[in-house]
C-alpha cells in the first residue's frame, strides 16, 4: 500500500464562500488520477465540508470504481451525537452517504481527555468492536488531539485499537503544545500502526520563509516545500499512511511526483527539516491547520481559517507591504464575517483541535488588517 492518502477535508469548491459546494467533477478527476497512479487510500469524516464530503466520495469514487479497488476511512464523530442510542443510525447513515457496505478503517474521531470520557460513556469502543465482528469495519482505531499521557492511557485501556491517527509534522515535532514526537513514541511503544494527519500543517509548510526554502533547495532542489513536509512524515518508522488534504490538481501532481516511488529522507535530511522548523517557528505565525471546525458554529460567520492564512502570509512576507495583505483580507471577508465581527462567544475555541486563542488572534488581526 502506497503511503499517500487523499484527505477529503479540503476539496475543490464551486463557491469559495460556501464550504459545502464541493466541485464533484474536479474531485472525480483528481480521484481518477490518484487511483491511476496506484494510490488507494481515502479519508473522510461527517463534519468535513459540513457533511458533504462523504456524499462527494460516493459520487466521485464509490459509484465509479469496484469496492476492492480503494480503501475508505470514516470516523465516529461523537461531538455530533447527543446520546449513545444515536450511534447506530449515525454509522448506518455514513455507509449510505459513502455508498459502501463496509469501511476499511473506522476511527473514533478527535480523541482527547474529554472526548475519551464521552466515548467510554457512550460505549463507542464496544460499538466499533461489534461492527468489526459483523464485517462492517475491517480495522478500528482513533484520531487523537491531546497529550502523550492521555494517548498512553487510551492505548493501555483499549489494546484492541489497531491504528492511531496523529497530527505530526516537522514544525510540531518538538512543539510543547502539540508534543508530536512524544505522541509518536507512545504509539510506537504500544506497537500501533500510525496514520499521519496535517503533515503540511494545513498548507502552512507549503509556504515557508525564504530562509527555509533555501535550506531545502540546497539539498533536494526538485522537491517542493510541501514535499519535504510530507516526506518527513512518510520517512518515520511505523507510519503506514500520510494524509494530504488536496484541493487542486497541482497539489495532486506535486504529491504524486515524490510519493509514487517514495524515497525516504536520510538522517541528514530529517535534521534539515527540524532546522527549517525552527526557522518557521520564529515567524510567529498562527498555528492554524484550516480544519474549519471553528467555522460551522460561528454565529457571525467569521472566516477564521481564511483570515489566519492571510495574516500568516502578512507576518512572513508582507510586513513591508501591508496593503497587499489588506486587499487579500478584504477579498476573503467580502461575503463573510471580519475579525472585528467576533462577539467572543468562544464556540470556535471549544471546537479547535489546536487549542488556539482564536479570540485574541482576531482582535490582533482586526487592529492590523482593518
Amino acid at each position: 500500500m502506497k503511503k499517500l492518502g487523499f484527505g477529503l477535508m479540503r476539496l475543490p469548491l464551486t463557491d469559495p464562500a460556501d464550504n459545502r459546494t464541493i466541485d464533484v467533477e474536479r474531485t472525480a478527476k483528481m480521484a481518477d488520477r490518484f487511483l491511476a497512479e496506484g494510490f488507494t487510500y481515502f479519508d473522510t469524516a461527517a463534519p468535513y465540508h459540513q457533511g458533504e464530503s462523504e456524499v462527494a466520495f460516493k459520487k466521485a469514487v464509490a459509484e465509479r470504481y469496484p469496492r476492492e479497488s480503494y480503501i475508505i476511512t470514516d470516523k465516529l464523530s461523537l461531538f455530533k451525537i447527543e446520546k449513545a442510542e444515536d450511534i447506530p443510525s449515525f454509522f448506518d447513515t455514513q455507509l449510505e452517504k459513502l455508498g459502501v457496505g463496509y469501511l476499511d478503517y473506522y476511527l473514533l474521531h478527535a480523541m482527547s481527555e474529554s472526548s475519551y470520557s464521552r466515548a467510554c460513556e457512550f460505549g463507542a469502543f464496544e460499538f466499533a468492536a461489534k461492527k468489526k465482528a459483523e464485517g462492517k469495519i475491517k480495522h478500528v482505531g482513533f484520531s487523537f488531539h491531546d497529550s502523550p499521557e492521555v494517548l498512553d492511557r487510551i492505548l493501555t485501556e483499549h489494546p484492541e485499537m489497531e491504528v492511531v491517527q496523529l497530527q505530526i509534522n516537522y514544525l510540531d515535532w518538538h512543539d510543547p503544545g502539540v508534543r508530536a514526537r512524544e505522541c509518536y513514541e507512545v504509539a510506537r511503544r504500544h506497537g500501533k500502526d500510525i496514520i499521519i494527519m496535517e503533515p503540511v500543517k494545513g498548507g502552512a509548510l507549503a509556504n515557508v520563509s525564504c530562509e527555509a526554502v533555501e535550506l531545502f533547495c540546497a539539498a533536494r532542489p526538485q522537491l517542493s516545500t510541501a514535499g519535504w513536509a510530507v516526506s518527513f512524515c512518510a520517512s518515520l518508522p511505523g507510519v503506514i499512511m500520510v494524509l494530504s488534504g488536496m484541493s487542486t490538481e497541482e497539489q495532486m501532481e506535486d504529491n504524486i511526483s515524490y510519493m509514487k516511488d517514495f524515497q525516504a529522507l536520510t538522517d541528514d535530511e530529517i535534521m534539515l527539516c527540524k532546522r527549517a522548523g525552527e526557522i518557521v517557528k520564529n515567524d510567529n505565525a498562527v498555528a492554524c491547520t484550516a480544519c474549519r471546525y471553528c467555522v460551522e458554529g460561528c454565529p457571525q460567520k467569521v472566516a477564521i481559517p481564511d483570515i489566519f492564512r492571510i495574516y500568516n502570509n502578512y507576518l512572513r512576507f508582507q510586513k513591508a507591504n501591508p496593503e497587499g495583505a489588506r486587499r487579500g483580507y478584504d477579498h476573503v471577508t467580502e461575503n463573510l464575517g471580519r475579525a472585528s465581527d467576533c462577539i467572543e462567544c468562544g464556540l470556535c475555541e471549544e471546537s479547535c483541535p489546536q487549542h488556539l486563542d482564536i479570540r485574541a488572534y482576531l482582535k490582533e488581526i482586526a487592529e492590523v488588517l482593518e
